[in-house]
Formats: C-alpha cells, sequence, structure tokens
C-alpha cells in the first residue's frame, strides 16, 4: 500500500531532523511505501564496491542514502521559508477537472 507524501521529486527540503540538521538540498528520489527519500548531499555513506562494467575501477564510493520522510520539510517556493504543506481543490479553466495542489501554510501560495 503506497501512501501520498508532502514531499515530491524535485523539491527543495530542509531537514529538521537528526545528524544533518538544517542542511538543505533537493529530492533526489521518493520511497512512497517505506515513507523514504534520499535528499542531495544528506546522509553520504560510504561503499565497497566490486569492478564492474558500470564501476571498472571499483573501490570505495560515496552516495546519499535514505532519510525518513518526516524529518524533511518542504521550502517555500515563493516565501523560502522551511513550511508545513496544505492541499488545496482548483478546478482547472481549460479542462474544467479537478486538481490538488499544494498551499504554503505560510504565505498562503500554491505550487
Amino acid at each position: 500500500m503506497s501512501k501520498n507524501l508532502h514531499v515530491h521529486k524535485n523539491d527543495t527540503v530542509v531537514v529538521i531532523s537528526g545528524n544533518y540538521r538544517g542542511k538543505q538540498g533537493k529530492i533526489l528520489k521518493v520511497f512512497p511505501e517505506t515513507e523514504r527519500v534520499i535528499v542531495e548531499n544528506v546522509n553520504i555513506i560510504k561503499r565497497h564496491t566490486r569492478p564492474s562494467q558500470k564501476n571498472p575501477q571499483g573501490g570505495i564510493i560515496q552516495k546519499e542514502a535514505s532519510i525518513h520522510a518526516s524529518n524533511v520539510m518542504v521550502v517555500c517556493p515563493k516565501c523560502g521559508k522551511p513550511t508545513r504543506v496544505g492541499h488545496a481543490h482548483v478546478v482547472d479553466a481549460t479542462s474544467k477537472k479537478k486538481k490538488t495542489m499544494r498551499v504554503c501554510k505560510q504565505c498562503k501560495e500554491m505550487f
């Protein structure tokens, strides 16, 4: 059963708890089933890898590991502050379809 998260891919987020508290980055990947996200330059781990066709040298590589989605907060594109996310139902003018938009709780801007 997958859940809808308050964050999406390519959102800018701030880490609000853990070792990387205060760091800001872009979401690279979202895992809704486990409620985890991978944030750019956050939770860096080292992996020992064997030589392969993709990585013929092998060795120790550094990459981002996932963190729980509850530990990040979306940064509003308009006001630039970390904010909680609300939802608003909007009717699209061209196609007359209902659309759910995310809303910044501080500046009330839809994104």
